[in-house]
């Protein structure tokens, strides 16, 4: 909100368009927890709160997306990816002068959608995070795929990636 209210008198078009990005995180939020999204969907909410953070971080925050349409059928929980990319602004941008780098990826790999998403980390990073916020999607992920699900993470060479791999819906079923 902070950031629409500064861009207000100055450029009312992007404060609006942030606005309305964030009327659509709000009503993700409130979606029936139990029901399952599509990646495709997933994708389409961590763009736009990635337009809000670009609003507020300008040339620091650096995004590149990878998307392979065909693993957009996937089946997630909703809200799974938005965490993720939030923990890539705040354990990669937020404690850099220079910003950081976050990627974006999806492919289809033998029936199963392989999501990732990966931030630089600056030299000496802050204090680290709770995990709160990964241990619930790996619960979430796998309350919805069981052992068919994946969550992995990994810190190499100044780059943190979150990994995870969901099936893909089978031919001809309804998604």
């Amino acid at each position: 909100l902070n950031t629409a209210i500064a861009l207000v008198r100055e450029e009312p078009a992007r404060a609006e368009a942030i606005l309305e990005d964030l009327a659509e995180l709000f009503r993700s939020a409130l979606v029936d927890q139990g029901e399952a999204v599509t990646l495709a969907q997933e994708i389409a909410l961590a763009r736009r709160y990635l337009e809000i953070e670009q609003a507020r971080f300008g040339e620091r925050l650096r995004v590149e997306w990878s998307i392979d349409v065909a693993a957009s059928g996937a089946m997630l929980p909703p809200l799974l990816l938005q965490p993720l990319v939030e923990n890539a602004v705040k354990h990669g941008v937020e404690p850099s002068d220079t910003g950081a780098d976050i990627r974006i990826s999806t492919q289809c790999r033998n029936g199963m959608a392989v999501i990732k998403v990966t931030n630089s980390v600056p030299a000496g990073q802050g204090p680290r995070g709770n995990g709160l916020a990964l241990d619930n999607v790996r619960d979430r992920l796998g309350l919805l795929h069981d052992l068919q699900g994946t969550f992995r993470t990994a810190l190499v060479d100044g780059v943190y990636q979150v990994r995870i791999e969901a099936p893909l819906p089978a031919a001809g079923a309804a998604a």
